[in-house]
């Protein structure tokens, strides 16, 4: 009796080893899938968002209305979008009254930057304005440096070389032209974008949807002051509250896609809108980039791209 138990006792211990085996490789396959879907989801959010924000600037020169008009009922309805998907979310309290100083910063900064923003199409091509705004990541990895003390790797250091060195040349084609003013505004924007993208990285909790809102409210009162948004033709409400919308949607899914992916191939796919914007430009309102914003634009592309390079020292620390 006592052999029999101990033979059956020996044989049942492989299939219980084999039958945890079998749960843990199909629970691992599970999770594999799992993730596997969650960053393609990630992926096709972030490049919803870059395509859609790369229409900005057929809008804006598309509408006939002035740039304070445009910027006021953008505005408006982009804000109005918000609001609906923050009371969907049922997150008021956090993206309003939780939203502390960094997220007060983020409005105020972002409200300054989307008014430069959409100035500059009016004022200069929208290939110039996506190449400079390209540079963004890059800017912020030297703000992150001076203000957060965050170290540089050597091929950040060499894209935020290259970037500044693309926006140079991008600029260079407007020198002496009316382009010239609005290249500025845009690298204004530049800046705004670079310095939020270093207070979310700083303040982290800082919520996206309720500071974003803020921003095209805080302008509002601003644009009636120096514009008419009152006197604007009702035929062109529909394409801005499309505009609005647009801009609503990029934002959300740009917050939604940027939770699911590394922040390094976030920045990295959302880099998509700067080839995209000058070709939607070409296709529909017929510009032509200038020799300076091509060669500009491929060393700015160059540099984001090379700047997302890892040391392979770095990446064995980081699977240890």
């Amino acid at each position: 009796m006592t052999t029999q138990n101990t033979s059956k006792a020996t044989t049942s211990k492989p299939r219980i080893n084999a039958d945890k085996n079998t749960v843990k490789a199909s629970t691992s396959g599970a999770i594999d899938q799992e993730n596997t879907a969650r960053i393609k989801r990630g992926i096709l959010l972030v490049v919803l968002s870059a395509t859609l924000f790369s229409l900005a600037g057929i809008f804006t020169k598309s509408i006939q209305a002035e740039t304070w008009s445009i910027i006021a009922w953008r505005g408006i309805f982009a804000a109005l979008f918000l609001f609906l998907w923050i009371g969907y979310q049922k997150s008021f309290t956090r993206s309003f009254l939780q939203m502390g100083r960094s997220g007060l910063s983020v409005a105020i900064i972002g409200a300054m930057g989307t008014a430069a923003f959409l100035s500059a199409f009016k004022l200069t091509s929208v290939a110039n304005v996506s190449l400079i705004y390209a540079a963004a990541p890059l800017l912020a990895a030297i703000i992150a440096w001076i203000w957060l003390k965050e170290k540089i790797t050597k091929p950040v250091a060499w894209g935020c070389f290259g970037a500044i060195s693309g926006v140079l040349i991008v600029v260079s084609g407007s020198l002496g032209q009316i382009n010239l003013k609005g290249d500025l505004l845009a690298l204004i924007m530049t800046c705004s974008l670079a310095v939020i993208m270093v207070i979310y990285r700083r303040y982290p909790n800082t919520p996206s949807a309720g500071p974003t809102a803020l921003s095209s409210l805080l302008l509002i009162p601003v644009c009636f002051y120096f514009g008419s948004p009152h006197n604007i033709d009702l035929p062109e409400l529909i394409p801005l509250a499309l505009f609005g919308l647009i801009f609503a949607i990029a934002a959300i899914s740009l917050t939604e896609g940027a939770k699911l992916i590394p922040s390094g191939q976030a920045a990295l796919v959302s880099s998509l809108e700067t080839p995209i914007a000058p070709f939607l430009a070409w296709l529909i309102l017929s510009e032509q980039p200038t020799p300076q914003a091509v060669i500009g634009g491929f060393v700015i592309m160059t540099a984001v791209i090379y700047s997302q390079r890892t040391h392979p020292h770095t990446q064995q620390s980081k699977e240890n």
